[in-house]
């Protein structure tokens, strides 16, 4: 029997269900989402949240254009605030979508990390 082998059909994979643009704003790294958080892209959203930035480390995650979001997004938003602020650093949320937004304030996510309505909100002092 033969070793089979994929062969490229020549058409383009899956396009990526969530983009993360990283920047740095008055010495805060901001992370801005658009798409899905789910568990087959929380994994690239745990590896953005873990790279290296300022420090101590204070980051902003903007959700303003993130579609939908399920345990696999609470989980790494979780491991990010205990692993920022063991460093001595923060995370926040910012400008969450309303069905974003439920689903934190469903799980209690919303009174361990600081959730803010704006971007501007979260980046103030």
């Amino acid at each position: 029997m033969a070793e089979g082998r994929m062969a490229d059909s020549g058409r383009p994979g899956p396009p990526e269900r969530l983009s993360i643009t990283s920047t740095v704003k008055d010495g805060i790294r901001v992370l801005t989402l658009a798409g899905e958080i789910d568990f087959h892209t929380g994994v690239r959203l745990q590896e953005a949240l873990a790279a290296s930035g300022p420090k101590p480390p204070r980051t902003v995650v903007d959700l303003d254009r993130v579609t939908f979001m399920d345990s696999s997004g609470i989980n790494v938003f979780i491991a990010a605030h205990h692993s920022l602020s063991s460093g001595g650093g923060w995370l926040r949320l910012a400008a969450p979508a309303e069905h974003v937004l439920r689903t934190l304030q469903l799980v209690g996510l919303d009174t361990v990390i600081d959730c803010r309505p704006t971007l501007g909100q979260a980046l103030a002092a």
